[in-house]
């Protein structure tokens, strides 16, 4: 098999090609949107590095490849190129994020406060990756200003954060029993 070349010098004049060939600036809105979905799984990968559980470990790993498949999404130009299956979120998809959810949280205590981010390093890692959840959200209900993006795109981004963050709880009580609890009255 013949090695792949890494650079090809197509991105030097700040364009880059979306699936299908079409050529966009690196500025494009899909661009930002896709890229940042990139950026969130990279942390994802150093998340789990500081995870003990394979459970945990093994989910995150599922979470990567369905990000994969929403970056492949966002960089297909469906006008100009058909989307492929293995670039579209299932229901049972977002079911099974859901699943987690309600399993982690139901061993976790109830919540009173606000939570702040902290407590631990797998704890921080998992709210970093909340915030560029949410940051890729955003990206994406601005690219839904120029195209249409399926719902479930929408729905799978949201519970993802929503699971980032009962992730960091349960991480900061398993290290060491105290989160980080927000003090309105710190001056």
């Amino acid at each position: 098999m013949k090695k792949s070349v890494i650079y090809t010098g197509t991105g030097d004049k700040g364009m880059t090609s979306l699936v299908g060939g079409q050529r966009v600036s690196k500025a494009h809105q899909r661009i930002e949107s896709y890229g940042t979905i990139d950026e969130l799984n990279s942390f994802i990968g150093l998340l789990i590095t500081t995870l003990d559980e394979s459970e945990d470990q093994d989910f995150l790993l599922f979470i990567q490849h369905k990000l994969f498949t929403i970056g492949s999404y966002l960089a297909t130009d469906q006008e100009a190129t058909d989307l492929r299956v293995e670039s579209r979120i299932l229901p049972e998809t977002i079911v099974r994020i859901e699943n987690e959810i309600d399993r982690i949280d139901g061993a976790l205590p109830k919540m009173r406060n606000f939570v702040l981010p902290g407590g631990c390093r797998s704890a921080s890692l998992a709210h970093v990756c909340r915030t560029v959840c949410r940051r890729a959200e955003r990206q994406i209900y601005r690219l839904m200003e120029t195209i249409e993006v399926e719902e479930p795109v929408l729905v799978f981004i949201n519970r993802l954060s929503d699971y980032l963050f009962v992730l960091a709880r349960k991480e900061c009580v398993r290290n060491n029993g105290n989160e980080i609890i927000w003090d309105y009255t710190c001056i």
